[in-house]
């Protein structure tokens, strides 16, 4: 076969589409990366085999693979996973995605071990997660095991227990409407929901602000919600079921009795 006519992509200037003549006549148009026209000298009036063709073919698909998986890579780090599983979204063959990854680590565009630490960083200082959750999410991107736990060798415990902490006393600030009790297991719930581990919880959650005012004003709050559902029962009933419901929100005895003195007092 012969390359009959060489013309660059309008819609790309990096690419170039290639006519050219079989044995038999018949006639064919590929688009080719301007790189590989130049690696192979391809020019019109070449002629060039079926073998030949084949192999610049394949490099192509490389290159075009190559590419996109810089593009991938330009917005942020991504792990080896990510970038194989882009590709193949892409159709890109798997043997073409085998030989680019090769080439993305061997330039170091690629590095699960550095990807991994950047990771753990940004999670620390950007977000409320915990351990477990970073953990979980970098399994998930497809980082080894040993990898992961260097990773996190940075995330001390002192630094999981002072953002704990921290995020406790911003949760403190606002209106919560919970007892104390149940404000504290409200707290270690989230916090095992974000990946702290339980002895980081326990400490943690000694931090829940106890505020008398704060408490009075939550029982007040269900204390009301439980009265309108219970005001139509006998007294004795009403106050059973009133006792029971505000005990199972976290509230004393003794508040709730101070509770049910001031409704008799309404």
């Amino acid at each position: 076969m012969w390359i009959e006519k060489i013309e660059v992509d309008r819609k790309n200037a990096e690419r170039f589409y290639v006519h050219f003549v079989e044995e038999d006549g018949g006639k064919q148009v590929v688009s080719v990366d301007q790189d590989i026209l130049i690696e192979y000298r391809i020019k019109k009036g070449m002629a060039v085999t079926a073998e030949q063709w084949a192999e610049m073919m394949k490099k192509d698909d490389e290159k075009q693979a190559y590419k996109l998986a810089l593009r991938f890579l330009a917005y942020r780090m991504r792990s080896k996973r990510e970038v194989v599983d882009y590709l193949a979204k892409k159709d890109i063959a798997t043997q073409t995605i085998e030989r680019v990854i090769v080439k993305l680590q061997h330039e170091r565009y690629i590095d699960d071990e550095q990807f991994a630490h950047a990771y753990v960083q940004t999670q620390m200082n950007t977000t409320m997660k915990g351990p477990y959750v970073i953990y979980k999410e970098l399994m998930d991107k497809g980082i080894s095991d040993d990898v992961i736990a260097k990773a996190m060798e940075r995330y001390t415990e002192d630094m999981q227990r002072h953002k704990a902490i921290k995020w406790i006393e911003k949760i403190n600030k606002q209106s919560k409407k919970r007892s104390h009790q149940e404000q504290k297991l409200y707290v270690a719930q989230l916090l095992h929901m974000k990946g702290f581990p339980s002895h980081i919880v326990e400490v943690a959650k000694q931090h829940v602000a106890a505020n008398d005012e704060a408490e009075w004003e939550a029982l007040m709050y269900h204390g009301e919600k439980a009265h309108r559902r219970y005001k139509t029962y006998d007294r004795y009933t009403y106050e059973q079921k009133m006792k029971q419901a505000l005990y199972r929100k976290g509230f004393s005895l003794s508040l709730i009795e101070k509770f049910l003195e001031k409704k008799k007092e309404d």
